[in-house]
């Protein structure tokens, strides 16, 4: 005759039954919901003011370095830990404008600088400056112009087609008014690169 197993009651009790999640209402659910929503609003918001913001050309003022339509990616905490540097390429906004686009140019022009262009030819202070870029063909004449401290003066890449500090709805532009360093090129795929 078979013994009783004294433990198998032994080992059932010991097993502790799984407790069922209580289930959410349905407030619970929807605000569960709603700040998913705001976390990723915000995380957004942090990205795009601090970090980087993907931007689009629309125009040709910069061939031959940009071309209309390219996407790039503009950074935006190179300039809240220094300033923009020569020849840099820059996303800004405009004075009297409120299109809520920016433009893209280059910084040709530090603060306190005296600007000349000679035939397409670029003189800072006097002095020849090489533009080692990849500019369309121009004979633009322009100054000599003082940029005023705290500004930069920035032009197009196409120097016959380009709205920029050398006009006088433009202007120099404010510190404050360059929001990015423009550093690669992403769409479309086959002119994909970095920008210098």
């Amino acid at each position: 005759m078979a013994q009783p197993d004294e433990n198998k009651d032994a080992v059932t009790a010991a097993t502790p039954k799984k407790k069922e999640k209580p289930k959410k209402s349905m407030k619970q659910e929807i605000f569960e919901w709603i700040m998913v929503f705001v976390v990723a609003a915000a995380m957004a918001f942090v990205v795009r003011t601090f970090i980087f913001e993907p931007v689009r050309v629309d125009g040709s003022s910069m061939l031959n370095t940009l071309h209309d339509g390219d996407f790039m990616i503009a950074t935006k905490f190179d300039y809240l830990l220094g300033d923009p540097e020569r020849f840099d390429i820059v996303i800004c906004d405009y004075p009297n404008t409120e299109d809520g686009k920016y433009r893209v140019k280059r910084v040709i022009g530090l603060p306190g600088e005296t600007i000349e262009l000679v035939a397409g030819e670029l003189y800072i202070d006097g002095e020849h400056v090489e533009q080692d870029f990849d500019m369309t063909e121009n004979e633009a004449y322009f100054g000599p112009y003082v940029v005023p401290e705290d500004h930069y003066f920035v032009m197009g890449d196409n120097r016959n087609n380009s709205k920029d500090s050398r006009s006088t709805l433009v202007g120099a532009l404010p510190r404050e008014m360059i929001r990015g360093h423009v550093r690669a090129v992403v769409f479309p795929f086959s002119d994909a690169k970095l920008v210098n």
